[in-house]
């Protein structure tokens, strides 16, 4: 269950399919693609629903987050000590707080709090089929980043791909102001966010030997930082208050809903590595890519929404774009490893 490395899970996954007949391994593969699916756009549709429902009436968006990564807390901490009490249950590491690895890994998690925090405040004040859009500059900001803070280079074509969701996300502003359901902080939110998730990924390689590289340890640490860090936010906002006077805060279904929702938070992280394990990175990233877009056409039915179709032309783009962009960098890895001579280009392949 624990993901401690995601080249040694590749390695062994790798093996163990070569032992296997193809019909089960194509049949685990699509397995845990649809529990990826599924998990990932349930939590989606959960979280608009805690964020914004006409029924909830809830305005407080980092509680909701708080909440969240307190489930995470709890769920890390209660799987390590079954798998020390257990041995052979689950593979999970050991987790004991240290307030010094708590440190070192604090100004990651103050990264880590802008981008769930981004995510969710995005979501509360856009639409479920415009999210995707909103927060569609993740690859950009990760080539910008990359060249700003690791002097890494990107090639032309990848450059072109970053070009394309450009447009698609302007295109979308466009459309969604057209139509008179452009959110102006919400697609702020959404750069903000696009803009976390990108330094929460470079940071992330640097503090992962403090937590003897093992991402459930990084998690605990991250959603322990994040839970001390919301009391003092919600206080200054004045969530607290709001949440004293929210109308269902003795309703059983709003605390299932909520506990659900810190559920998924925890899946996902787990589904999210699964799936890199039985296939590969590459892989991932194009099924991300193909549940960004089944999420879109859901919200649109759910929600009985009709689109333009300069609208649905910027999630192609966008969508378009971040394939692409997966395409040639994975086949300017590929190209590097059959020339390891080309040191150049060995650095413009990795890590963005």
């Amino acid at each position: 269950m624990a993901l401690t490395g995601a080249s040694g899970a590749s390695e062994e996954a790798d093996a163990d399919s070569r032992n296997k007949p193809f019909l089960l391994r194509a049949l685990q593969i699509a397995l845990v693609v649809s529990l990826y699916w599924v998990t990932s756009i349930s939590m989606v549709f959960l979280n608009k629903y805690l964020l914004d429902s006409p029924s909830l009436k809830l305005d407080t968006p980092i509680f909701v987050t708080f909440y969240q990564c307190l489930v995470t807390s709890l769920l890390c901490k209660a799987l390590s000590t079954l798998a020390t009490c257990c041995p052979g249950t689950v593979d999970f590491p050991t987790l004991n707080l240290d307030l010094k690895v708590a440190r070192s890994v604090l100004p990651l998690s103050v990264v880590f709090i802008g981008m769930i925090s981004f995510n969710n405040l995005c979501l509360k004040y856009v639409g479920v089929a415009f999210y995707n859009v909103g927060r569609s500059l993740t690859t950009v900001f990760n080539v910008l980043l990359s060249y700003l803070l690791l002097k890494q280079t990107t090639s032309f074509y990848a450059l072109l791909t970053c070009g394309i969701i450009i447009g698609g996300f302007w295109l979308g502003i466009d459309q969604e102001g057209a139509e008179g359901t452009l959110s102006l902080m919400g697609t702020i939110f959404g750069v903000l966010a696009s803009l976390c998730v990108s330094l929460n990924a470079i940071y992330t390689k640097k503090v992962l030997p403090a937590v003897d590289n093992s991402i459930w340890r990084l998690t605990f640490y991250n959603n322990v930082n994040a839970c001390v860090l919301f009391v003092p936010l919600m206080v200054l906002l004045g969530e607290l208050r709001a949440l004293l006077d929210f109308a269902h805060l003795d309703s059983a279904h709003f605390w299932i809903m909520m506990t659900l929702g810190g559920l998924f938070g925890f899946a996902i992280g787990y589904v999210t590595g699964l799936q890199i394990k039985f296939t590969s990175p590459l892989t991932h990233n194009v099924s991300g890519t193909a549940k960004a877009c089944a999420q879109t056409v859901l919200a649109v039915l759910y929600y009985e929404e009709t689109k333009s179709f300069l609208w649905w032309t910027s999630n192609l783009m966008v969508l378009g774009g971040s394939s692409a962009y997966t395409w040639v960098r994975g086949w300017e890895m590929q190209k590097t490893q059959e020339d390891p001579s080309s040191k150049e280009g060995e650095k413009s392949a990795i890590g963005v």
